[in-house]
């Protein structure tokens, strides 16, 4: 598994940028503010002794913040890029969540074995196929029951379309398709989730933030 596989864009372009990423996400994106509001609405959730995957894990701040909140799950973190998910290990706290190196359409993970998918600023960075094939594959290893939470860009409005025309210029015109025309929710439905819903919306530098909820059904 390498950062050149084509059916992922690395964050930040092609990954030149990946040590800059946790300095660019704290002061353009409010990252403090939404990611500490998602760990939130996934520990309502996350039943007591239950199992989170990160998929897209990335350099890992968001998997190391739940499992610091919710000691009582196993969290795992599930990243294709290996540059990504070495700076996540040498975080601190990063020995509460186990690291899994895989992509998101194909997930080094059990059918039925998890009771909550999150995908936080994932799902741009992959081509159409591989977008689709990642939401499948979360509703194949989450439990009957179990929730899927994404957080993504959605369509812009005129305040935020000149940021997310420069990031479609860096992660790919054709990967931020389906998000420019605020088709994501659209998409989880037809990976075969109940209950899809678009619970909060966020201005950024970059773009509208959408925070999608969705049921796998029992």
């Amino acid at each position: 598994m390498t950062p050149d596989d084509d059916r992922y864009v690395p964050a930040a372009g092609r990954g030149t940028f990946t040590r800059l990423y946790d300095p660019v996400m704290a002061l353009s994106m409010r990252e403090s503010s939404w990611r500490t509001a998602l760990v939130e609405r996934i520990c309502l959730d996350l039943p007591e002794g239950g199992v989170a995957a990160d998929v897209g894990s990335g350099t890992g701040t968001f998997a190391i913040e739940l499992a610091t909140i919710r000691l009582d799950a196993s969290v795992i973190g599930v990243d294709g890029d290996p540059k990504s998910m070495a700076i996540a290990k040498s975080k601190p706290g990063s020995d509460r969540v186990r690291w899994d190196e895989g992509l998101a359409a194909d997930l080094p993970l059990a059918d039925d074995s998890v009771d909550v998918v999150s995908m936080s600023l994932l799902l741009h960075h992959l081509i159409p196929e591989a977008k689709a094939s990642a939401l499948v594959e979360a509703e194949r290893v989450l439990r009957p029951g179990g929730c899927l939470h994404v957080a993504d860009w959605g369509k812009p409005d005129a305040i935020t379309f000149a940021g997310f025309q420069l990031l479609r210029v860096l992660d790919g015109v054709v990967n931020t398709r389906d998000h420019a025309r605020g088709g994501i929710p659209k998409l989880v439905g037809a990976a075969g989730f109940d209950d899809v819903s678009v619970w909060r919306t966020l201005r950024t530098v970059w773009g509208s933030m959408e925070f999608i909820s969705a049921a796998k059904p029992r």
